[in-house]
């Protein structure tokens, strides 16, 4: 047997090896994206989380409009982070609603009152159940959704300036 063919082996082992030495050095993707992209809006209906503002309902969307519906929760830090960002877009005229989950109203309504109100309707899901018809597995997430009601993408974590450009060039190409 030739001198190469014996080492075919060692190099396929080598290369196997090399092969599990990357996967476990790679950082995992820790989001889990929603299965709804691309589909329509689950049913919901959402008592409104604070006195001043609307309720939320999956009926809410779909009349033409492209939408943001942003996730979050008084207690989310990153939620925080993200408000300014939500803010700006707000002033550029898009229109968000919004889900606060395992919250209570007076804890939602400080937390607007600290940290500005982008919101045009914000539906209280105490348990979660609407957060997870969504497909959304935290806190904050945000949902693009088209005028006729279906989810076209997801946005997992807090927005950041970095967001801002293609978000709202994807909002305006929904119209």
């Amino acid at each position: 047997m030739s001198r190469g063919l014996r080492l075919i082996p060692i190099v396929l082992l080598l290369f196997v090896v090399g092969g599990l030495a990357w996967n476990l050095v790679k950082p995992a993707d820790p989001s889990i994206p929603s299965q709804l992209v691309e589909r329509a809006l689950p049913q919901f209906v959402l008592a409104p989380a604070v006195p001043a503002k609307p309720a939320l309902a999956s009926a809410d969307f779909g009349h033409g409009e492209p939408r943001l519906l942003n996730i979050f929760a008084s207690w989310c830090v990153p939620c925080v982070a993200e408000a300014p960002i939500l803010g700006e877009l707000r002033q550029k005229g898009v229109k968000i609603d919004a889900i606060a989950v395992r919250d209570r109203p007076d804890a939602v309504a400080a937390f607007l009152a600290s940290h500005g109100d982008p919101y045009e309707r914000i539906g209280l899901d105490p348990q979660s159940d609407v957060q997870i018809s969504l497909g959304s597995s935290g806190v904050p997430e945000t949902f693009v959704i088209d005028g006729r009601g279906v989810i076209r993408r997801q946005y997992i974590g807090p927005l950041t300036a970095a967001n801002t450009p293609g978000l709202i060039q994807e909002l305006r190409s929904l119209r």
